[in-house]
């Protein structure tokens, strides 16, 4: 844990008078805290994980907690399986792994790296998995992982889903700025940061959806207030926080206003810090999709709680300045928009040049919103 540059998450004991060793679910792994005996409604004897998604960071911050809470460091390397997708045999491996009983004191922990299983799984390997996840010894925690979204519609999938308990490490959209401002209100309570509502805000968009950014920049937070118990202010924020001034949110908003001079020298920012470009993309697309709903609901009358159901927004006070952004802009800019996106989203895909086939289409966008 000290390579990622925070501190070990404080992690509950195991509490012998409860009648059974109890693990904790991964939602209680990510910002885990001591917890409390009427508080077993956040504990689950099930041994099987299936941890999933792109935010490697949060991942393996889950993981090293179930890791901490499941071994016993005095027979850790006695208990310890990491199985690697490089050897033809991970599967039946780990399933011969997690049937074997720990060594001394602690559970087995048995984790399939980057695991193929939710995306393919011959018939002969989804009968010994199947036959294993029935009998696994509560002595055992067997842990999946995989980047990637399972296949919902593979028995192996399903399977898992039935006998795993199953958390999803997905990235936040970049756009989703009140999900990612949930984020750095749930971190940095769990980190005993107190921080102001503007600080919250302020926060967030200088971290975006960079969960590692954001524990290092808590951390350095947590240093600075130290044992005062006094909320951290924005202003603090702004002199603290290192910002990235350059994101695709500020790109999308030079586009919308049409300047051209402004977006390329975004864009260029975002390209020298080797931001993909399709994800730029995806951020723009995400953007501008939230700008046309907006933009037809308002125009069709509806109420703000209506138009925030629409584009999931949990506070409604969000909308009003959703509609100033769109206010100046007429229906048929956006509903262009959002296909030449696309259309660039594809481009990319079919293996365009980067650069200029952003630039280009950059310039265009700012055009049509002229």
């Amino acid at each position: 844990m000290k390579s990622m540059g925070i501190k070990k998450p404080r992690l509950a004991p195991l509490r012998s008078d409860w009648g059974f060793k109890p693990k904790l679910i991964a939602e209680s792994l990510i910002f885990p805290d001591f917890i409390e005996k009427e508080k077993l409604i956040k504990l689950i004897i099930m041994s099987i994980y299936l941890f999933w998604g792109e935010d490697d960071f949060a991942m393996a911050l889950a993981i090293a907690s179930l890791r901490e809470s499941s071994l016993d460091p005095n027979w850790e390397s006695f208990n310890y399986d990491r199985i690697t997708p490089d050897q033809s045999d991970a599967l039946m491996q780990g399933m011969t792994q997690a049937m074997t009983p720990p060594f001394g004191s602690g559970f087995r922990f048995v984790w399939l790296v980057d695991t193929t299983v939710t995306q393919q799984c011959p018939p002969e390997l989804l009968s010994q998995l199947d036959s294993t996840l029935s009998v696994v010894p509560d002595t055992t925690v067997l842990l999946f992982t995989t980047r990637n979204k399972p296949d919902g519609r593979l028995k192996s999938t399903k399977l898992l889903q039935d006998k795993a308990t199953v958390k999803e490490f997905s990235l936040i959209p970049p756009w989703k700025t009140e999900d990612i401002e949930k984020q750095v209100a749930q971190v940095a309570q769990g980190l005993g940061v107190k921080l102001t509502s503007p600080a919250v805000q302020l926060l967030g968009e200088a971290v975006g959806n960079n969960t590692r950014l954001l524990y290092s920049e808590l951390e350095k937070l947590q240093l600075y207030s130290g044992n005062t118990g006094k909320p951290i202010s924005e202003d603090t924020i702004a002199s603290l926080v290192r910002f990235n001034t350059q994101n695709s949110l500020q790109l999308a908003g030079a586009i919308r206003q049409g300047d051209s001079s402004k977006a390329l020298g975004l864009l260029g920012e975002l390209i020298s810090h080797n931001e993909p470009g399709l994800k730029i993309v995806a951020t723009l697309v995400g953007q501008f999709r939230t700008w046309l709903w907006v933009k037809v609901m308002t125009d069709a009358r509806e109420t703000d709680d209506k138009i925030a159901q629409a584009i999931e927004l949990s506070n409604p006070k969000r909308v009003y300045f959703l509609k100033q952004e769109v206010k100046s802009l007429r229906l048929e800019q956006l509903q262009q928009a959002l296909p030449r996106l696309l259309e660039l989203e594809g481009s990319l895909k079919r293996g365009a040049q980067e650069t200029s086939t952003l630039q280009t289409k950059v310039i265009e966008l700012c055009h049509l919103f002229r």
